[in-house]
């Protein structure tokens, strides 16, 4: 089994598959698992040029423990510019999960990353 398997059966396999882990804190009571958006445009954009730039502010979603210990995740969700016309783009996780069956977990994991 490789880590990218293993991380899928502690979390949902949405965010192991469009999110990377950056940074991991762990201390004797909190875990802090830190991601970042992988810079993947988004397919509905697929038509436009776009350029990525920057994230948007980091969002913190408590999830269930782990070993005894609190878990937290802090994602950055990632930020496009149009390249013809400037304009600002985030992929949207609604029309992402369209279609898709997903967990109750998963569904409130979309809905507190669209806060």
């Amino acid at each position: 089994m490789n880590p990218i398997d293993l991380l899928k059966l502690m979390l949902p396999d949405f965010l192991v598959d469009n999110f990377e882990i950056v940074s991991v804190d762990n201390s004797q009571e909190n875990l802090h698992l830190y991601f970042e958006e992988k810079a993947k445009p988004p397919k509905e954009f697929d038509t436009i040029e776009l350029v990525s730039k920057g994230f948007t502010d980091e969002i913190s979603i408590q999830d269930f423990p782990l070993r005894g210990k609190f878990v937290f995740l802090h994602i950055k969700r990632r930020r496009w510019t149009n390249k013809s016309n400037g304009e600002i783009i985030k992929r949207d996780w609604n029309l992402v999960a369209k279609g898709t069956r997903m967990t109750q977990e998963f569904a409130s994991f979309l809905k507190e990353i669209n806060r």
